[in-house]
């Protein structure tokens, strides 16, 4: 063996050792669960990961599809609804696809193709279906929702926060108090 082939070798044998642990951070895998499990009158699911916009369009597929990004959104969804329903009261949510804030730009050069770049141009998106009902069963609001903010960058506060979903996660309480809360106090 050549000395210019050992560096290679190496790398290759630390990286086949690396694919198992990035296997099970991998939100596209068919083997992970679709929904939130659990007793609660929030019932959150998501469809293929693999297709929504923050993986085709990232500039780095690999990267975005690392973590478990999906299922932590989901978590607060169930967490900060479950705040606002009346006691009998339940939420039914589909997140159809997501579009995290900022993008993967490879051109910048090999440092920084994992890092995830935030500018206004790139603002967080979420579309989701929900069907909210009373205690009777009544659906009291129900549709599809496409959650924006333009101005994700010039909101207070947002510049402190270091949650990686903190501009996604805000996307989820307007949404919450512009359309459940109003929704509520009517019945």
């Amino acid at each position: 063996m050549n000395r210019r082939s050992l560096p290679l070798l190496l790398a290759a044998a630390l990286s086949a050792l690396a694919m198992p642990a990035l296997a099970g951070n991998d939100v596209t895998d068919p083997e992970l669960p679709r929904s939130l499990t659990g007793d609660s009158p929030v019932a959150v699911q998501w469809t293929d990961p693999e297709a929504f916009s923050d993986i085709r369009l990232s500039g780095n597929r690999w990267e975005a599809r690392r973590g478990d990004w999906v299922e932590q959104i989901a978590r607060y969804v169930r967490q900060r609804a479950e705040r606002e329903l009346p006691a009998g009261s339940t939420l039914d949510v589909t997140i159809r696809d997501i579009r995290r804030a900022g993008m993967y730009e490879p051109w910048n050069g090999p440092r920084f193709d994992h890092v995830r770049i935030i500018k206004d141009h790139y603002p967080p998106r979420i579309d989701l279906d929900f069907v909210l009902r009373d205690p009777s069963g009544a659906v009291i609001a129900e549709g599809p929702r496409e959650l924006r903010d333009m101005g994700f960058l010039n909101r207070a506060g947002s510049a402190m926060n270091s949650d990686a979903l903190r501009y996604e996660k805000q996307l989820i309480d307007d949404w919450l108090r512009r359309d459940l809360r109003p929704a509520i106090a009517q019945r």
